[in-house]
């Protein structure tokens, strides 16, 4: 298993920064940090809190908790925290938060302290005075004394609204947006090659919480087949819980969910998909959805043809590669390991997996040419977005496609194709390519480069009519 904390290394830094900067000025610093369930801001909280031997209180609300309840738990873990100066100064009980946040400036010392607030959001949901007695004691107390308050929660559109124009803590808190672990963290914390990080951040997603299961060096297949034989696997665990707390009816939105995670991504195909025996869901109720969706819960990812000319339609996909593989393929082998058929499970899996890591690690190629571009480390300097291009009757396809600017572009620079199937790419597929690039508005014959990018490489006699040529090696390195 892996063991220890892995990678973090600049969200500690950012966190040390404002430690010292209470250090320093003796005023208090708020750090609002939220993420998806399972990335792992609790442990990266912690494991701060433990390495900078300071005196800390962590408190973590429950989601559907009284407040009366919330309040004595705040009081009981105040009390065992050992931050207080004077613990003889605590009441006995306390009545509302303003009260709690009160006896929480009074029983700061002179020193500096860290107070964490988990899940935070569920706190609101609970009391409606929440978000204004924290601004209060924040302006009137806390920031008065040498603090470090990190406010963390997994509900991401209502930690942002946290810290909104209109909300009362605007302002007041360091935003901290924590995302998952990236390929190149996921393969140093399992120890394995180029081309198997990049399965295993597509199988986990790059969450904490499902990698803290993979023994090291183990091989992703080995990994999945040794998940087949727990049906409560956190590769099973982790992506179920995230559907049920984020969406635990079967509604509407699961509907349109489930018909992206199967593979649907045009809002035609989606409507038909998720309809109901009346027919495909109207626009009306399906665009607010999937603006819902992808704006306020974020996930899903919407994705725009890229070319110097507007264009449709708008693609989507679920943005947690780890609840796309659960959708499409781990639910049910899922319900195969639940009835003892651990062999027929990871058999459905092997038949899936081929031709959905193909389409699944597009996206995360395109971040990782954009990435390189905007360092200055590809071989055209005005590239700053990198993204694809179709049209309404896809076809053709095209899989990279290298800009000036996004969505819109003033000049395509570079077009390209991603060949991930396990066999290199050949003077076929390259023939397939150049006619479906001259199809790209703005691309020129000739002048506009072409780019290939292959889990298996390239047949050798095709390098000198390719201007740039990755592996799996390369795409890692983006993140190195």
């Amino acid at each position: 298993m892996t063991s220890g904390f892995v990678g973090r290394t600049v969200e500690l830094g950012l966190l040390r920064t404002r430690l010292q900067r209470v250090t320093e000025s003796r005023r208090g610093v708020a750090v609002a940090i939220r993420g998806r369930r399972q990335v792992g801001k609790s442990r990266l909280v912690q494991e701060f809190c433990d390495t900078t031997q300071m005196p800390y209180l962590y408190f973590t609300a429950t989601k559907g908790m009284p407040v009366s309840e919330s309040l004595a738990m705040f009081l009981a873990e105040l009390k065992r925290s050992g931050i207080a100066a004077d613990p003889e100064t605590l009441p006995e009980s306390i009545g509302g938060w303003p009260d709690a946040l009160r006896s929480l400036a009074t029983a700061l010392a002179d020193t500096p302290t860290i107070v964490v607030i988990d899940e935070l959001p569920w706190l609101a949901e609970q009391d409606i005075v929440f978000d204004g007695a924290l601004q209060t004691a924040w302006d009137r107390l806390l920031q008065q004394r040498p603090v470090l308050l990190l406010l963390l929660g997994s509900d991401i559109h209502m930690m942002e609204r946290l810290t909104a124009y209109d909300r009362p803590f605007y302002g007041r808190a360091d935003n901290l947006v924590l995302d998952p672990l990236n390929p190149a963290e996921v393969g140093r914390a399992l120890g394995l090659d180029a081309a198997e990080s990049i399965d295993a951040h597509l199988i986990t997603g790059g969450l904490p919480g499902i990698l803290r299961s993979w023994p090291q060096g183990l091989s992703p297949l080995e990994f999945v087949r040794r998940e087949c034989d727990d049906p409560a696997a956190p590769l099973f665990g982790v992506p179920e819980a995230t559907l049920l707390a984020e969406f635990p009816a079967p509604d509407q939105a699961r509907r349109v969910l489930e018909a992206i995670g199967n593979g649907e991504r045009t809002h035609a195909t989606i409507a038909a998909t998720a309809g109901s025996r009346s027919g495909a869901l109207p626009s009306g109720t399906l665009s607010p959805l999937l603006h819902r969706l992808s704006a306020d819960k974020q996930v899903l990812s919407v994705d725009q043809p890229l070319s110097v000319k507007p264009g449709k339609p708008a693609l989507y996909r679920v943005a947690d590669s780890n609840l796309r593989l659960y959708l499409a393929a781990m639910r049910s082998v899922q319900d195969l390991v639940r009835r003892g058929r651990s062999d027929a499970a990871y058999e459905l899996f092997a038949r899936r997996w081929t031709s959905w890591r193909g389409k699944a690690v597009e996206p995360l190629v395109r971040d990782a040419l954009e990435l390189t571009a905007l360092a200055g480390a590809l071989p055209w300097k005005d590239v700053t977005a990198v993204g694809g291009w179709w049209n309404r009757v896809f076809n053709p396809e095209i899989d990279l496609v290298g800009a000036d600017r996004a969505p819109v572009a003033d000049r395509v620079i570079f077009a390209g194709s991603i060949k991930w199937l396990g066999t290199p790419f050949d003077r076929h597929d390259l023939a397939e390519l150049t006619r479906g690039v001259a199809s790209v508005p703005g691309v020129v014959p000739h002048e506009t480069a072409l780019v290939v990018v292959s889990s298996a490489d390239i047949e050798p006699t095709l390098t000198d009519t390719v201007d740039l040529v990755w592996n799996a090696v390369d795409v890692l390195a983006a993140w190195s």
